[in-house]
């Protein structure tokens, strides 16, 4: 479903919150911190330059406040915590490789929490 405000489908959506999440425990792996603000627009900004999409300032917002919370619960997953291990996660010009079960999963939780299930 289109939505008129910010021109993200349901499934763009869910592939951006996927990508911020997973720059999120990359970021974590690396600093021991969560994405400094200016890492989350650049990440946000590289998502959707690579994918040809749009999303308005409110829902850049909302989705880069609910891959904090999507990572936080994800974090102690194995792998998860170790750089090397994220990194693998991709496949050339950052890309996340859908193959992965992993990133499988952490895009069904991404879903999930989309759709209020989390």
């Amino acid at each position: 479903m289109m939505t008129e405000s910010d021109g993200l489908d349901d499934e763009a959506r869910a592939e951006l919150l996927c990508y911020l999440v997973i720059a999120q425990l990359v970021g974590t792996a690396r600093g021991g911190d969560w994405l400094r603000t200016d890492h989350l627009v650049e990440s946000t900004r590289i998502w959707l330059a690579a994918n040809g999409a749009k999303a308005n300032w409110s829902e850049r917002v909302r989705l880069g406040s609910l891959s904090e919370k999507v990572a936080l619960g994800l974090a102690a997953l194995p792998g998860l915590n170790d750089a090397e291990y994220l990194a693998k996660l991709f496949t050339d010009g950052w890309r996340l490789d859908y193959r992965s079960p992993v990133v499988c999963e952490i895009h069904t939780a991404c879903v999930a929490e989309l759709n209020g299930e989390i």
